[in-house]
Order: C-alpha cells, then sequence, then structure tokens
C-alpha cells in the first residue's frame, strides 16, 4: 500500500466539524459529543464512538480518507516485532503509535490519531528518520503493543540482579521480606514485571517451578503453557517468600503446601490473585491464579452460547425451583458460566445466597459464602445455614460428596432454584454421576432439571489465517462423523493459523465456549427414578435438541472460528460422541 503522497499531518485538522460537512454526525451531535468531551478531557474521536454517533470502524475509516492516508486492520496485518520497537514503548503508548514497516526511505507508522501535529513531529525526532502515517483501530493498537512489548528481558535482567544481590548473603534476603517500603527492591520489581507481563498476554495463571539448575517460569495462555527458563535458580526462595509474606503465609514453612489470597493493581486494573504452594524436590512450587477484577462479570451472551441454546438455558433459569448444573473439566469456564447465569438473575426481588471455595468475584447484592473446612465451615454446613435465610436462588460452588448433594437436591425439591457444578465430562454423565454418588434415583428425577457441560476451544488468530489441508486421520475421523451437525454437499475449506507475531506464534488468539444443554423431560426423569442409566443415555441421544460437545466444536470448524485440530482435542476427551456409521463423507476438501 502506498503512501508516498500522504507522509503525515501538515496542519491542524477540525474533524468535528469535517463530520459535519460529510454528513457523518449532525451539529447538534457535535455540540453534545464537545461538552461531554469537555467534561472527560478525552479526545473527540473518542468521545464520538463511545457516544454511539459514530462507529470506530466509520470514524477511523473517514479520517483516513480526508487525509489521503491509508488504512490498515492491525488484525490481518503481519508486523514483526523487532521492527516495531524500533520505537520505544513509552512513546508508542504515549502517542498510540507502531512501527509497522518500512517504505523506500520512510517507516510506515500507525497511529490512532493521525491529525494529532505534536505525536508527528515528536515520532520523527525519537524514530530519526522520515516517516508515512496510516491509521489503525485505537483498540487493536494496544492489543499489539501489548503483545510486543512483553517484559521478558525486563524479568531475566531483574532476575540477574537480584541473583547478585541474594549471592552477597542470606542477609539481604532477610532484608528484602522484613522493610516496609521495598518498591525499589529487585525482588518487588521482579514481581511486578511478572505480573505486568501476564496481564500483557492474558494469562489466567503463573508457574513459579525451580528445577535442578535453572528456574521456570510458565503463564498459561489460551489454556496452553508457555515456558521461560532462567538460570537464577537461588532467586526461587525469595520469590516465593515475598509472595508467602504478601498472602500473611508462614514463610518459615517450606515442608507443607500452603493457601492464600492478595490483590494487586496492575496498569491500573484491580486483579485478584489465589495462590498455592507446594513443596518440590528441589524447593517450593508456587501457581497464581490471575482474576481480573476490573473486566467486570461476562454476560451470558459473550461466552459463545449459540442463541437457541442460551434461550433454552435462560429458560431453565427463569423456573422458581430445581437443581441447574454446569459441568466440565478444571479450566472449561464453569464458574464464568455461573457467574453471568447469577449477573442475570441479580435483582432486589430475589434473594441469592453462594457457596464458594473460594469467592472469586464479588458481586453486589449477593450473600456470598466463602468455605474454610479447616475450622468446619464446610459446603454442607454453610448450606444447611444459608437455606435458613429465606434465599430465592443458592449457588454451590461445587457439589463435592454425597451429603453437598442431597442438601442442594432437597432444597430443588422445596422451592429453591438451585445452581452448581460437577467435574463431569459430558451432560449425559452427570445425572448418573449424582446417583453414584449415593443419592437415590427418585430425588435426582425430581430435582434436576437441566445439565449444561461445557469446554472452551482456542479460536484461530485473525492475523494469520489460512487454509487447513487436511490429514489423512482427521479426513478419516471425519468421513466416519455421525452427529447432529449438517454436513455441507460441497467442499469445506477449513482454517487453521499460521502462528504470527500477533498471537505469538501459536495460531491462536482467545478462546470461546462449546456447550451441550440436557433437558430433562419425563422419560428422562423416569428412566432416573428406576436407575436405567442405559436407557437414560439412550434417550438423551435421541433428543432433537440435544447438540453434543463435539457437534458444538465441529459447527465453529466449519465457521472458520476454530480448527479441527482444537475439534479433535476435545472429542478426544469424550466418550462415545462418535460412532461411525457405515458410510463416507465426500465434502472434506
Amino acid at each position: 500500500m502506498s503512501t508516498e503522497h500522504a507522509t503525515g499531518p501538515r496542519q491542524k485538522i477540525r474533524i468535528g466539524d469535517l463530520l459535519v460537512k460529510n454528513g457523518v454526525i449532525t451539529e447538534e451531535q457535535l455540540i453534545s459529543a464537545l461538552a461531554t468531551q469537555k467534561k472527560t478531557g478525552g479526545k473527540l474521536g473518542n468521545t464520538l464512538i463511545e457516544l454511539g454517533l459514530v462507529t470506530s470502524h466509520q470514524f477511523h475509516e473517514f479520517l483516513a480518507d480526508q487525509m489521503s492516508l491509508p488504512f490498515i486492520d492491525l488484525k490481518h496485518y503481519n508486523y514483526k516485532p523487532e521492527v516495531v520497537r524500533l520505537l520505544p514503548e513509552t512513546a508508542a503508548r504515549r502517542f498510540r503509535a507502531m512501527v509497522l514497516g518500512q517504505e523506500d526511505a520512510r517507516l510506515l507508522v500507525g497511529v490512532a490519531d493521525p491529525t494529532d501535529i505534536y505525536a508527528y513531529d515528536e515520532l520523527t525526532k525519537i524514530l530519526k528518520q522520515p516517516i508515512s502515517l496510516a491509521v489503525v483501530y485505537e483498540t487493536e493498537l494496544l492489543k499489539a503493543l501489548d503483545t510486543v512489548y512483553r517484559r521478558t528481558q525486563e524479568i531475566v535482567n531483574i532476575a540477574v540482579e537480584l541473583g547478585e544481590e541474594l549471592s552477597q548473603g542470606d542477609a539481604n534476603l532477610e532484608q528484602l521480606l522484613t522493610e516496609a517500603d521495598v518498591e525499589d527492591a529487585p525482588v518487588v520489581r521482579l514481581l511486578k514485571s511478572l505480573f505486568e507481563d501476564a496481564i500483557q498476554v492474558g494469562a489466567s495463571d503463573i508457574h513459579i517451578e525451580p528445577d535442578e539448575k535453572v528456574l521456570r517460569i510458565r503463564q498459561r495462555v489460551d489454556g496452553v503453557l508457555h515456558e521461560q527458563v532462567m538460570k537464577e535458580k537461588r532467586i526461587a526462595p525469595a520469590l516465593v517468600s515475598r509472595l508467602k509474606l504478601v498472602c500473611g503465609l508462614d514463610i518459615s514453612e517450606r515442608r507443607l503446601p500452603q493457601d492464600g489470597r492478595f490483590n494487586v493493581r496492575v496498569k491500573g486494573r484491580s486483579v485478584d490473585i489465589r495462590l498455592s504452594t507446594m513443596p518440590l524436590q528441589y524447593g517450593e512450587s508456587v501457581v497464581m491464579r490471575l482474576l481480573d477484577q476490573s473486566s467486570g462479570i461476562l454476560q451470558l451472551e459473550q461466552i459463545g452460547m449459540p442463541p437457541a441454546l442460551l434461550k433454552r438455558f435462560r429458560h431453565q433459569l427463569k423456573q422458581p425451583h430445581g437443581l441447574v448444573l454446569v459441568t466440565g473439566p478444571t479450566g472449561s469456564g464453569k464458574t464464568t458460566t455461573l457467574y453471568g447465569a447469577l449477573n442475570g438473575l441479580n435483582s432486589e426481588e430475589k434473594k441469592i445466597i453462594t457457596v464458594e471455595d473460594p469467592v472469586e468475584y464479588r458481586l453486589p447484592r449477593i450473600n456470598q459464602v466463602q468455605v474454610y473446612p479447616k475450622i468446619g465451615l464446610d459446603f454442607a454446613k454453610v448450606l444447611r445455614a444459608g437455606l435458613r435465610q429465606d434465599p430465592d436462588i443458592v449457588m454451590i460452588g461445587e457439589m463435592r460428596d454425597k451429603e453437598t448433594s442431597d442438601i442442594a437436591l432437597r432444597a430443588a425439591m422445596t422451592g429453591h432454584l438451585v445452581l452448581s457444578t460437577l467435574h463431569t465430562n459430558d451432560a449425559i454423565s452427570t445425572a448418573l454421576r449424582l446417583i453414584e454418588m449415593g443419592t437415590e434415583g427418585y430425588v435426582v428425577a425430581s430435582s434436576l432439571r437441566a445439565v449444561l457441560a461445557q469446554r472452551l476451544v482456542r479460536k484461530i488468530c485473525e492475523s494469520c489465517r489460512h487454509s487447513d489441508p487436511l490429514e489423512p486421520g482427521t479426513r478419516s475421523w471425519l468421513s466416519n462423523y455421525s452427529g447432529r451437525i449438517q454436513l455441507p454437499s460441497d467442499p469445506v475449506e477449513f482454517k487453521k493459523g499460521r502462528g504470527c507475531s500477533a498471537c505469538n506464534n501459536t495460531g491462536y488468539s482467545g478462546r470461546i465456549g462449546i456447550f451441550e444443554l440436557l433437558e430433562i423431560n419425563f422419560d428422562l426423569a423416569d428412566a432416573l427414578r428406576r436407575d436405567d442409566s442405559a436407557e437414560f443415555a439412550s434417550i438423551a441421544r435421541e433428543l432433537p435438541s440435544f447438540i453434543s460437545l463435539s457437534d458444538s466444536a465441529l459447527r465453529l470448524a466449519l465457521e472458520g472460528i476454530t480448527s479441527m485440530e482444537e475439534v479433535l482435542r476435545v472429542s478426544g476427551q469424550l466418550d462415545d460422541t462418535f460412532v461411525p456409521p457405515e458410510k463416507k463423507s465426500e465434502f472434506i476438501s
């Protein structure tokens, strides 16, 4: 894309007047936006977008057109991190700019506001060579900056500094752990960089693992661990002790596992951190689960449920009583779904009590109880007490034993809507698991209303999406497919990610939920009463509305949202989802 005719702003442009002149907004809307901008102190463009007067796409393309500049969608632009880093991070974030490449003797710089003359002059001085501008979305620009300006090298440098300081003697470690103000201490700066890097890449967990000769720091991004290895193994005790101190744990106890919790502010965001330690052969392992409180609770519409399934699930949540279960393995998004359901049910007419271990997100008006098994405050005890608090809705973090499940099921029979989770593979096996736990079949049949099973699959990176020539094993699997999703008669071109700088060369960016919803009807309830697991499973699979997890994943692959690699990964976790028929599909490209 040539930019030789437009290198940068020559004069101050009144973008508001141009928008009015071209009929994008009215004079009255501009006056209203200017009044709002005066109060908030933001830029006019952002104000117009926030007020809904123009979309981000409209505004940025209008800017590009008016200034004869190219418009670049960073989602589909394969930039090189080493080129982007020609501009220091502080300048990139301050001026909302990033170097995208080189054209002739000029650097191509993407900016969110090409009308900023001061920014143009400063960028030219910093880069020390002529620049050409292109317009980019500000939101995509900030995401790209978070991806490129990682803290990995900074973490290594601070780790070396901390290792050198600790090599001078144990007194340094004691001083680091007892001083009140240690913001400049290497151990504190190292942890700060770890948290900032994790938040930038959207990590859900941080693992600190001492090995025989190295220290491994791993981050779980989109469900997959990414590793950074450091030679400074001696810094591990300082990191672990500092984290224990923040949590109020016993720093002298290194032989037993400990659990704690603390809150930090990272780049203006409130992050709740759940910490777990475990003694290993070469020290203590620490795993921290990061919960970004500032991002808010997701609505059910945001987690990827198909509209038809979401409508059915909402119908079950509107029932005055009964048990609704959300199931799946650890890390499948069960808590997110439950909180989304509670968020929709939360009103002044409803008394809602939750029993959790731990309380992950704080919700207004909802009575949330943290269990403490060490002092006898377990799920069953809190649940009994909670039912005497006159609740309309009860949410139980997890049904772990027969006692808790019995109380929950009987509460569902006596006029309460009960929401909870179980660790099961699919919706069909969930009801049978309750019976296996010792609950009578007639109690399950009378109480259970619906089971929602779910998983998370990775989404293909939009910047490096390309056609996926399927391997023979995948072709064979698809040829034997016998699920509910209607396969097209024409050849299908599946997609996958090639791997680029935008997705850290993984080919994936973000995750989306896949779901199967089983609603208990009369025939299913009758099979439960008779404890006939075979008939229950047979009836469930024949229900017209029942779409399996693998069906749900395949639907996303057909839409180009996820890859067949992810479909196979999910289907491999399930039992009896696919029964190869006596047929051979010819639709596979």
